[in-house]
């Protein structure tokens, strides 16, 4: 009888010793996808941060594009004022959207390719489109682990009863497989 007792105190401690192993690691996994969320938004802001910069280098010589200026600003201020990833995300698809129509733009205005400074802040956006597509992907990644965590059994038992749900991917907007269109 003591034996059955020690056996069931020994199985009790193993079985809180693992959930709260388990809760500790979803922890962990939740905070780091957050994290990486927080290296995409910084990102985010790099590029904002430079394109008014290139916005008025450009400006004077591309006066008839005010369309794509507006739409980046318009871009930037719904950004500001999103409170979700999903409503940043979409803000930032929209400003992708509007560079890439503004690169376009700057391939076809040689005097604009021979500005030193638009060649230098186009090099910064550039850079800045590879870093946040890095970021994207690392938070996908951190994501991924996070959410296999919570499905497998037995640790869904213990994301179900402490209520870690599934996070969501970023995903690209509909339409952004698609090059953009400029007529001039």
């Amino acid at each position: 009888m003591r034996k059955t007792i020690i056996v069931i105190v020994v199985i009790a401690v193993l079985g809180l010793i693992y959930g709260f192993s388990t809760y500790n690691s979803l922890v962990t996994l939740n905070v780091a996808a957050d994290t990486q969320w927080k290296q995409v938004e910084t990102n985010y802001q790099r590029r904002f941060d430079l394109i008014p910069n290139l916005v008025e280098s450009v400006k004077g010589v591309m006066k008839q594009e005010q369309a794509i200026f507006t739409a980046i600003a318009d871009a930037r201020t719904r950004y500001s004022g999103a409170t979700t990833p999903a409503e940043r995300a979409a803000a930032a698809n929209q400003v992708e959207s509007a560079l890439g129509r503004l690169l376009v733009i700057t391939e076809n205005y040689p005097q604009l390719k021979s500005s030193d400074t638009v060649q230098t802040l186009m090099s910064q956006i550039e850079g800045t489109e590879n870093r946040i597509s890095v970021e994207r992907m690392r938070y996908n990644t951190a994501v991924q682990a996070y959410n296999l965590k919570v499905k497998r059994i037995p640790s869904s038992i213990i994301a179900a009863i402490t209520g870690f749900d599934e996070r969501e991917y970023f995903n690209a907007a509909p339409g952004t497989e698609t090059a953009p269109k400029v007529s001039f």
